[in-house]
């Protein structure tokens, strides 16, 4: 599944890899997801989820996550709509 994001000018995971994204089906249970930045996009997989249909990031209590914009700032925590 493909993530756009608005201010998303120079997507950046610090660290290394993206963290913090789950992915779910129809029948809404997440599971975690790898993630890649392409362009102002995140594409977001799981071999647990054959046809995602939503995505969460920052979605825990103390998640790690590591997505920022080009200006330093941290992507916020979100669910996509069902």
């Amino acid at each position: 599944m493909r993530v756009w994001f608005d201010h998303a000018k120079g997507l950046t995971a610090k660290g290394g890899e993206v963290t913090g994204f789950e992915a779910a089906a129809a029948d809404g249970h997440f599971f975690p997801a790898a993630a890649r930045i392409e362009g102002t996009t995140v594409v977001v997989t799981s071999p647990s989820v054959a046809e995602p249909v939503r995505v969460r990031y920052g979605w825990a209590n103390s998640p790690q996550c590591n997505l920022f914009n080009g200006e330093g700032l941290p992507a916020s925590p979100f669910r996509t709509a069902p």
